[in-house]
């Protein structure tokens, strides 16, 4: 099939590769433009940009479609099926009309949970133990189409936001692959969204990052795998007479009990009930490392307080 891509980060890269190894004719890629980053703040172009460049897919990166000009362009391209992976802009009506098909969007969530923008990391953030990877006709609202095809993946108890999104990233390519081919023999079906069972995932602030100790055991654990590895949960505590900032990364939910953020033993943390330990940190302006590596620099940290 002709098929428009349009996708913005890593996360997307696998689906695109997918498509183009199926066989089917990618007419064009969009993606967000490049921004200034590094010290010389030279532009820096997308991860799809930078693949469907090396595949030698024409690239087009419009701020948005406000101007009907990239709207007559997208048109113009005769598109049978467009497929959305993480893009990173609103498709206004006359977008979603314009191929023969529609627009055919991945989205990491067993939906209707988690329409949104952060539907995996809010997932591992509240706890769920399973989610899935989700192929859904788009229309205006937000996440609200109809669903063509779902494959379910699920959470393990100690499984960090990155790694569902690595294994969301694997699974939802393939996935989309099959809903291409289905949709070339006119075999996709499409099932509404239920009325019931909705929530929404807002994207993850910087406030949001710092752990609260008073909370129980299972709601920070959760909360330090949901933000690892990006943005990083973290807390403060004194080390050498002054305050240095250290991310969390990864925990298991540990024995114990005290007042929260005090140092039970090695790096096992006691909340509001319970306690969390922390295998993997990451201090300031230093690289990730384990909790006996820290604390070899850190020394012993028992009856501290952290927060």
């Amino acid at each position: 099939m002709k098929v428009v891509f349009m996708g913005t980060p890593d996360f997307a890269v696998p689906t695109l590769t997918e498509i183009v190894m199926r066989g089917h004719e990618v007419i064009a890629c969009y993606t967000r433009a490049p921004k200034p980053a590094g010290r010389g703040q030279s532009e820096r172009r997308s991860p799809v940009h930078l693949a469907a460049e090396e595949f030698g897919i024409p690239v087009f990166t419009p701020k948005n479609f406000r101007d009907p000009a990239d709207v007559a362009t997208f048109a113009a391209l005769g598109a049978e099926v467009a497929v959305v992976v993480a893009y990173g802009l609103l498709l206004p009506p006359a977008i979603l009309e314009a191929p023969e098909k529609g627009c055919l969007n991945l989205h990491g969530s067993l939906l209707p949970r988690w329409r949104g923008a952060a539907p995996i990391q809010r997932a591992v953030m509240a706890g769920d133990t399973r989610t899935a990877a989700s192929v859904m006709k788009m229309e205006e609202g937000l996440d609200t189409g109809p669903v063509g095809l779902v494959e379910e993946i699920p959470i393990g108890p100690d499984m960090t936001a990155g790694e569902l999104h690595d294994e969301m990233m694997r699974r939802g390519a393939d996935l989309m692959g099959r809903a291409l081919a289905a949709l070339e023999r006119d075999g996709l079906d499409f099932t509404p969204q239920p009325e019931t069972g909705i929530t929404y995932a807002k994207k993850i602030e910087k406030v949001e990052a710092r752990i609260d100790f008073s909370r129980p055991a299972a709601e920070v654990h959760n909360h330090i795998r949901g933000l690892s590895p990006f943005p990083g949960a973290w807390f403060e505590i004194e080390l050498g007479g002054k305050p240095v900032r250290v991310k969390a990364l990864r925990s298991t939910l540990a024995q114990g009990q005290g007042a929260p953020g005090t140092v039970l033993s090695g790096l096992a943390i006691a909340c509001g009930t319970g306690a969390v330990r922390l295998a993997q940190v990451q201090r300031e302006g230093k690289g990730a490392m384990d909790a006996e590596a820290f604390l070899r620099g850190a020394g012993d940290l028992t009856g501290k307080t952290v927060g």
